[in-house]
């Protein structure tokens, strides 16, 4: 194998190329490497955090619901409870007012019977005082008799 200027001249080129490489061209590809590398890193861990930030929201949310479920449930049970409140009371009123129908209808159906009553005393006492009146053919005289006829309206 010989060693002619042609080889000494393409070694001497190619560790120009590798220093110049080594000097100029290899630090930034480092170093984009070396950024894209942290990029990455950082990409990788704020996915995680974002995970597990899923996670903990999802937790919140589930958490969340239960109590909205919870307070829509106690709400509900106060208002069906309170309904029942108001039915009743309704019921009660309803009892009353029926109760004092019943007994100022009893007060006016005995008042109308009292009053019926002694309309139909005063009928007796007519009808009587006629009736004497035609056995004794002469007229009976109802002021000087009063209190006769007030006794016999009181016994009929």
């Amino acid at each position: 194998m010989q060693i002619n200027l042609t080889l000494i001249g393409q070694m001497i080129t190619f560790g120009i190329f590798i220093w110049f490489t080594m000097k100029y061209i290899w630090p930034p590809l480092i170093k984009a490497i070396h950024d894209r590398q942290a990029r990455i890193a950082e990409g990788l861990s704020a996915a995680d955090k974002g995970q597990k930030e899923l996670e903990l929201a999802k937790h919140r949310s589930v958490k969340l619901l239960q109590e909205a479920k919870l307070e829509a449930s106690q709400l509900i049970e106060k208002a069906n409870k309170r309904s029942n409140e108001i039915l009743e009371e309704a019921k009660e009123k309803s009892r009353i007012e029926s109760q004092n129908i019943i007994e100022n209808a009893k007060k006016d159906v005995a008042q109308m019977q009292a009053q019926a009553k002694e309309v139909l005393r005063q009928d007796v006492v007519n009808l009587s005082v006629l009736g004497a009146q035609k056995i004794l053919e002469r007229e009976v005289d109802a002021t000087a008799h009063s209190q006769m006829l007030k006794t016999l309206s009181e016994q009929l």
